[in-house]
């Protein structure tokens, strides 16, 4: 890494206690919605202005906008106030990920990163906002960082003090209570061609229900259910997961239903460096949402904030008239569709531990400071070397506030090739009140349901 870090915070190694570590006190806290937002970003403009004030965030739908409608872009006349090339490089190196870097310049010229004005458009509804304060002065890490207490709805520690809790921020982050949307992934060939693999996906969000209680909750971040619809050889498969807020004490519970044997397993392995289904051997499962599940294998370093251009705004790539054929190309997506801006991240390290086996010695995330929401990430094999680079194309939603993603894509340098998930040929848009139930999510009900 790089270290010019700004308004940086002191790297603190997660594996070294037993003990809760210390949640912030009243005096910090009343900082939040203050200097601070009420998630714990610094509210002020930057220096130089070039990024602005938080007013809010994107909270108010544009007029033209529908319920029921694909999210309009807000934004319809901005252009690039710049494009970052191969040849202009070394002009912004300071405000780049390394992995950016190594994409610029082992894929150039195609690869490129046209830089728009920033917008600080992620927004929560209220009650999160609400929650996001009590949790600063009530959240705690459990016994070695394997899960958190005293906390509900969001992230848990708006003002970290270390690694971990930057990355449970993202990992209990708000994305509604319930969703339902469909979107295909494709692992492209070098040539650019693919096969697409659509899946229904379902969530019910148990930590981020109005009113829950963690004692309630049964140690239940969220549920979820997923059903591939085509192609015909994988159509009917369905795996439900229950994802656990301690997953050293209670881990992850999955089953998976094979449309060929007709019949539904548990998938105890369904976690960690795993290939996460349907992906090449591209991505692993705990890649899925950028990062997911126990941090335990990792120790977790805070290498501060920093000042870095970053996908965000992706309000193009989310559009109802893109197709996969404009999104794909060999060896990346389209970058004519992309949008990147100037925001502050955290910046987080993760080093193997030692004596744990994982494809990836080493992992640095970006995190967006008004989300908790991963941006970009960089994965490094067993020899040391930069072997996987990882984006999140973002929006804010309209009919939930939510700052979530819109596309997903995991680019394999060695291979040549990538995995990009979130690529929505005439799907309906995403719908934050389906009205689930949480026995639906049961592995009888997907039995039920395979049988239809």
């Amino acid at each position: 890494m790089r270290s010019h870090i700004v308004a940086g915070a002191a790297a603190v190694l997660f594996g070294l206690s037993g003990q809760a570590l210390a949640k912030v006190s009243p005096a910090e806290a009343a900082k939040l919605g203050n200097e601070l937002t009420p998630v714990g970003a610094e509210r002020g403009a930057n220096a130089s202005g070039t990024i602005p004030e938080w007013t809010g965030g994107l909270s108010t739908p544009p007029a033209e906008w529908r319920r029921g409608e694909i999210e309009t872009n807000p934004f319809p006349d901005d252009k690039p106030l710049f494009v970052i090339t191969r040849d202009n490089l070394d002009l912004y190196r300071d405000k780049l990920t390394d992995g950016h870097i190594r994409m610029i310049e082992q894929y150039g010229p195609d690869f490129f990163m046209p830089v728009y004005q920033s917008r600080r458009t992620a927004a929560f509804p209220e009650h999160v906002y609400e929650k996001s304060v009590e949790n600063a002065t009530s959240a705690e890490l459990l016994d070695n960082g394997n899960g958190v207490r005293d906390t509900i709805m969001t992230s848990p520690f708006p003002i970290p003090q270390n690694g971990l809790e930057v990355i449970w921020n993202h990992i209990l982050r708000y994305r509604g209570t319930e969703i339902s949307f469909r979107s295909a992934s494709a692992t492209p060939q070098t040539d650019g061609s693919y096969n697409p693999v659509v899946n229904e996906y379902d969530y019910f969000f148990a930590y981020s229900r109005k009113g829950a209680e963690l004692e309630e909750i049964d140690n239940k971040i969220f549920y979820l259910k997923t059903n591939t619809i085509s192609p015909s050889s994988l159509a009917g498969t369905i795996t439900v997961v229950h994802e656990t807020l301690d997953q050293i004490r209670s881990p992850r519970l999955a089953w998976r239903y094979d449309s060929g044997s007709r019949r539904l397993r548990r998938s105890p392995n369904l976690a960690y460096e795993t290939d996460l289904p349907n992906s090449s051997s591209l991505r692993s499962v705990d890649q899925k949402d950028m990062y997911n599940g126990a941090p335990n294998q990792y120790d977790w370093t805070l290498k501060g904030k920093r000042e870095m251009y970053v996908p965000y705004n992706a309000y193009k790539l989310h559009g109802d008239a893109v197709e996969a054929d404009d999104v794909i190309r060999p060896r990346h997506i389209n970058q004519k569709l992309t949008r990147y801006e100037l925001h502050r991240v955290w910046v987080v390290e993760a080093t193997l531990r030692t004596g744990i086996s994982h494809i990836y010695s080493r992992r640095v995330f970006y995190v967006d400071e008004d989300s908790w929401q991963i941006l970009a990430s960089e994965e490094y094999d067993a020899q040391g070397n930069l072997w996987r680079v990882s984006e999140a194309h973002n929006i804010s939603y309209y009919s939930e506030p939510v700052f979530w993603t819109t596309m997903e894509m995991t680019y394999d340098l060695k291979a040549g090739r990538y995995y990009i998930d979130g690529l929505d040929d005439g799907f309906k848009p995403y719908d934050f009140t389906p009205g689930f139930r949480r026995n639906e999510f049961t592995a009888s009900a997907a039995r039920r349901a395979a049988r239809r």
